[in-house]
């Protein structure tokens, strides 16, 4: 009897200490057999000896994991139900051991194998607000685009310079998405930043201010039954404050400071997130690259006439 006990304690550790190498945030790339490869994020951690965790997929907001089981040298994530209409299509994560802060594996729907999966060590980017910043400069001129180049669907570009505004030509109606519309986004990259931008998104509008192209500032609106995915919010991870109105079809400013993985958010000058940390990219990311800087970009695959206008930038100096 003993010797069960021990075997199976024994078991156990091995197991859980196999466990923690997976622990922690995970920077990820989903790559299909056929189509771009497109970013996702992960965070696992130990709670009473229970793998727990949650996913950000490639769009929407993060979601936590269903389960997870280690089976040999690999861990077994329940990430997602799959298709509604196709029983037996849950999606499963098949992740390798870690080495040398890199993990692989291959997404399952059901028993189909999917896309391949390759992740790495999420960095801390744990860096001091900059002493000084640079005399803000516009990288929007009024007057035409150039700086900043549409992305996706591009042959359905509806972004045009406009009495000084930049806006998002889409008379669709309020509440419907427009598939295939163009994003848009600036050729020049950053990495830390102070940012000024004005909008004006009707009621009913939806876009999103993205930072480095991989955070999303929400724009507009989603119907208002999640506060996380209304003006203001970092989509999904931190809602505005709690009675803030949209403010709907009227100008109102964003200043945003970005240093590392935290951000400042004011909003008309009233404090909409103060210094918090972003743990990791929102849906509709550019790319999961947290470490190097990335553009701005603007959402305009959803819908309303908005306009945007006032961009300027100041970034840290030596």
């Amino acid at each position: 009897m003993f010797a069960v006990i021990l075997a199976t304690a024994i078991t156990s550790t091995v197991a859980a200490q196999d466990a923690k190498k997976f622990l922690g945030r995970w920077d990820m790339t989903v790559t299909p057999a056929t189509g771009k490869p497109y970013p996702q994020w992960m965070e696992l951690t130990e709670n009473g000896g229970k793998i727990e965790g949650r996913v950000q997929p490639r769009g929407g907001a993060w979601h936590a994991i269903m389960g997870a089981h280690l089976a040999s040298d690999k861990l077994i994530l329940d990430v997602g139900e799959g298709r509604p209409s196709t029983p037996g299509s849950e999606i499963s994560w098949e992740l390798t051991s870690p080495a040398a802060g890199k993990l692989s594996g291959i997404e399952k729907h059901g028993d189909e194998a999917g896309p391949m999966l390759a992740g790495v060590k999420a960095p801390s980017l744990d860096r001091p607000m900059p002493k000084k910043w640079s005399k803000p400069r516009p990288i929007f001129d009024g007057k035409d685009l150039n700086g900043w180049e549409p992305i996706g669907n591009v042959e359905n570009n509806r972004w045009v310079a406009r009495n000084g505004e930049l806006v998002n030509d889409n008379p669709e109606v309020p509440g419907q998405r427009t598939h295939g519309a163009a994003n848009i986004m600036t050729t020049e990259k950053f990495q830390d930043f102070k940012l000024h931008i004005e909008v004006n998104c009707p009621e009913g509008g939806n876009s999103g201010i993205y930072l480095r192209g991989r955070y999303e500032l929400q724009v507009g609106t989603e119907g208002g039954k999640l506060p996380s995915h209304e003006m203001g919010a970092i989509y999904s991870w931190y809602p505005p404050p709690e009675g803030s109105k949209p403010g709907l079809g009227k100008w109102t400013t964003f200043d945003v400071t970005l240093v590392g993985r935290h951000v400042t958010v004011l909003r008309d000058g009233k404090m909409y997130h103060n210094n918090v940390e972003l743990p990791g990219p929102t849906g509709g990311a550019l790319d999961s690259n947290e470490a190097e800087p990335g553009p701005f970009y603007l959402q305009g695959d959803h819908h309303g006439i908005i306009a945007y206008r006032n961009i300027t930038i100041s970034v840290p100096e030596k």
